[in-house]
């Protein structure tokens, strides 16, 4: 066979197989696009996998520990982590009062499942409204000098539900949020569409700045936190009240971190200032110092009720359990009458304080709280201090680190409650010493 003729058939053979193949490849596609399923299975996974392996890079993966906490043992827990059965005191946990392990509150839970059952059965629209709902709003209204309160699952939810509805019931609203706001607050004023205008935290400069440029007939929101929990913080409430008068603004606060420990009778912030009254929104919690789970909300009637009809974060939301209602009745109500447990909370705050700096460990001083902040500075630093403290002196916090805080200021946040005696402190700063001293970090906030 000659070269001439072999190129032609070999050719031949090319375009017959070329023919073959892309008849196939038709074919292939005809049959995906007919069935749905795709030439190659996509590998969905090594998308999570490089989430995963991003974060560990930059020293933020986080590990749960496996904690069983005593009741009527607080602040102790037993450490199950991989199998090990070790004691531990737990020295981060936001549960501020110990109110979560309070037999006032457990014994109430427990009557309220004898007595209403353990599920609301749905949402309040469909399900109805459980009744000790109706009490515990009553309750937050009261607590909060408010004519009306609305429950959420959550505070995340409610801040989130709330601040997007109130948003978007005013036509052409704008939004002032302070730097620092919680993400469930970011979340509220992302879902709501509305224009957002952001100030430095606490910047009271800054934040009239921005309301001057806004047409004073204009629906304006400003929201904000009473305390920043990470730094322990409180905003100027009575200047921003006097913004909001001056701008024609409504405000909206999130107590969350206040309510049950500040003011005579645990109002918050709000109240240990007189500002109740000035606020158009109150928010709050029932997962802190109340020592359980939800949130909520608390204000005019009208407002309120506008909320419950249209914030699809309560409408399609089912509502809280009976027996969580009813044991926040009456942790809100012992709570109340019992300023002798915030007294003693600052009390142990403020001798915490003192001995961390005695010993010259780096305080950050922002904090004017119950919140006890040191600075780390550094992700992997702070993994492997929480890590030593737990493994080597049997000693629970939590590292806070990016997305929580700024990259370069992550820090040991610590909660001493009533219940954290001044032995357990001293063994504290003693492990905290000897962890500065081993990971030669730095002294100086």
């Amino acid at each position: 066979m000659s070269f001439r003729v072999y190129r032609q058939h070999t050719r031949h053979k090319d375009t017959c197989q070329l023919q073959r193949q892309s008849t196939f490849y038709y074919c292939s596609m005809l049959y995906a696009k007919w069935t749905k399923i795709p030439l190659m299975k996509m590998d969905y996974e090594t998308y999570f996998q490089k989430s995963l392996n991003r974060i560990k890079a930059e020293g933020r993966y986080r590990v749960f520990a496996d904690l069983e906490r005593h009741a009527g043992n607080y602040p102790h827990a037993t450490n199950r982590q991989l199998g090990a059965s070790k004691e531990v005191v737990v020295w981060c946990s936001n549960d501020y009062l110990g109110m979560g392990q309070s037999p006032i509150v457990r014994e109430a839970l427990i009557d309220a499942a004898k007595s209403f059952g353990c599920g609301a059965g749905g949402t309040r629209n469909i399900a109805g409204t459980t009744h000790l709902h109706v009490i515990l709003e009553s309750e937050l209204a009261n607590l909060h000098g408010k004519e009306a309160a609305l429950l959420f699952s959550s505070g995340y939810v409610s801040n989130d539900a709330s601040i997007s509805t109130i948003a978007t019931l005013m036509p052409d609203c704008v939004i002032f949020s302070d730097a620092w706001n919680h993400a469930s607050m970011i979340a509220g004023v992302r879902n709501s569409g509305c224009e957002k205008k952001i100030y430095n935290h606490c910047d009271l400069e800054h934040l009239e700045s921005m309301l001057s440029k806004v047409n004073i007939d204009r629906p304006k929101l400003i929201i904000f936190e009473s305390i920043y929990s990470m730094d322990g913080d409180i905003s100027p409430i009575k200047e921003i009240c006097d913004l909001a008068d001056k701008y024609n603004a409504m405000t909206y606060i999130d107590e969350v971190h206040a309510v049950g420990l500040y003011g005579e009778t645990g109002g918050g912030i709000t109240e240990r200032e007189g500002l109740t009254e000035r606020l158009t929104v109150i928010e709050g919690t029932l997962a802190k110092g109340f020592g359980l789970c939800g949130g909520y909300i608390a204000g005019s009637a009208s407002l309120i009720d506008a909320v419950r009809s249209s914030a699809p974060g309560f409408i399609f939301s089912t509502a809280m359990a009976p027996p969580i209602v009813g044991a926040a009745i009456a942790s809100v109500r012992h709570v109340r009458q019992k300023n002798d447990l915030r007294l003693k909370l600052q009390e142990r705050s403020d001798t915490l304080k003192r001995k961390l700096r005695e010993v010259g460990l780096p305080l950050m001083n922002n904090s004017t709280t119950h919140v006890v902040p040191v600075l780390v500075g550094d992700p992997f630093a702070c993994k492997a201090a929480t890590d030593m403290l737990l493994d080597d002196y049997n000693i629970y916090i939590q590292p806070i680190n990016y997305p929580t805080v700024p990259k370069g200021s992550e820090r040991l946040r610590i909660t001493p409650t009533p219940l954290h005696t001044d032995t357990l402190m001293n063994s504290l700063v003693e492990a905290l010493t000897d962890v500065w001293s081993r990971l030669e970090l730095k002294k100086s906030a």
